[in-house]
């Protein structure tokens, strides 16, 4: 077995869903962290038997919300991944929190349990749009817990932002932008927001109540946010993200290099470089599962050629660093450089600017159903 150099987490508590999830989560208000921990732990031994450690470059605690593990539940889950797994000198160690979660104890006890990277919540500036988000922070919390991380050494910061808003929603995305610059954060990512049929907010859309935001005002917002921030020094490095120079996320590039990485607990999702398994989605389920030795897998896809063709497309058109193009491409590209949503170089090097963006998902058909027959 070739081991991954990527290792995804997926601790699934949180202590309220917010009006836009759809993730795999589970509501609890004591987080029972032996519980889970001991479930894992199991997961590991079944996923990875024998005694043989492997060396990992990036570890991501990822959710739900990991920092509701607490200052204790943390350090725990680190403490037994380092069983099986050996993180490199410099391995990226992130892990997503909620800014009330970052406490001054709790941001202590994650430093020294190795965590070098925060990713942090925090959605909007606005109260009044995170209680319609059902959040449970406020805007000062999100001040708050920088000065926690930092004080405790954590000075790798990213910083989550929800845009495009439905219309009746009064929010300015100007000043959400300029206070998280405020902030200093090393790292942006930026999601639009999407309206899920099965969440609370998608419930209220079918009463009528809210209407998705419009395309130009998706378009207008993620320009804007491209802009304010390519003026202040980040590099628009993957269409949702963006990075001070070296400080982008190693572990979400692996995603989009194509890198196998290995996931471990419920919903997860694992690549070993020919096919794809995500575990069962439900705590519950994960946990009876591996509590009782059995593989918690819930499904695998084994990619076909046409997959292969359609995810190096896809993937490589979403980051900075481009899509290779082939002579037979470049009258087809070609369009797209004249129209302003892309540029190719002397290397036949094609990327999308920020309006390519914006269109992704025609030009990666376009371009996978050329290649698909060649």
């Amino acid at each position: 077995m070739v081991h991954p150099r990527h290792v995804y987490v997926h601790v699934p508590f949180c202590g309220r869903r917010c009006t836009y999830c759809d993730f795999s989560i589970a509501v609890r208000r004591v987080v029972p962290v032996d519980e889970y921990a001991t479930a894992l732990e199991r997961e590991l031994t079944i996923r990875f038997p024998g005694d043989a450690s492997w060396i990992a470059d990036t570890l991501y605690l990822g959710g739900g919300t990991p920092s509701r593990l607490g200052e204790r539940g943390v350090p725990r889950v680190l403490e037994l991944l380092a069983q099986r797994i050996t993180l490199a000198g410099d391995a990226e160690i992130t892990l997503e929190a909620n800014p009330d979660d970052v406490t001054a104890a709790a941001a202590r006890a994650w430093r020294t349990a190795g965590v070098n990277r925060l990713s942090i919540g925090a959605q909007s500036f606005d109260d009044a749009i995170l209680s319609w988000m059902h959040r449970t922070h406020d805007a000062g919390a999100i001040g708050r817990a920088f000065e926690h991380a930092r004080a405790a050494g954590i000075d790798n910061i990213s910083i989550d932002l929800i845009f495009a808003l439905p219309g009746a929603v009064s929010r300015s995305w100007s000043i959400d932008l300029h206070r998280a610059l405020a902030l200093e954060p090393t790292h942006l990512s930026l999601y639009g927001l999407t309206i899920e049929p099965q969440t609370p907010l998608g419930r209220a859309a079918r009463r009528g109540e809210f209407v998705e935001s419009p395309d130009e005002r998706y378009e207008t917002e993620f320009i804007e946010a491209h802009e304010t921030l390519a003026g202040a020094g980040f590099e628009h490095y993957e269409v949702s993200n963006f990075g001070l120079p070296d400080r982008h996320s190693r572990h979400n590039a692996s995603y989009w290099s194509g890198a196998s990485y290995a996931g471990l607990g419920p919903s997860a999702h694992e690549f070993d470089g020919a096919g794809r398994r995500a575990n069962v989605a439900a705590y519950i389920e994960w946990l009876e599962r591996v509590s009782g030795g059995a593989d918690p897998i819930g499904q695998c896809e084994e990619l076909t050629p046409e997959n292969r063709v359609a995810e190096r497309v896809y993937l490589g058109l979403r980051t900075a660093g481009g899509l290779e193009i082939e002579e037979c491409e470049i009258d087809r590209v070609g369009r797209w450089v004249s129209a302003g949503w892309g540029t190719l170089d002397d290397h036949n090097r094609f990327r999308l600017t920020p309006q390519g963006w914006l269109r992704l998902d025609a030009l990666a058909a376009d371009l996978t159903l050329i290649r698909s027959r060649y």
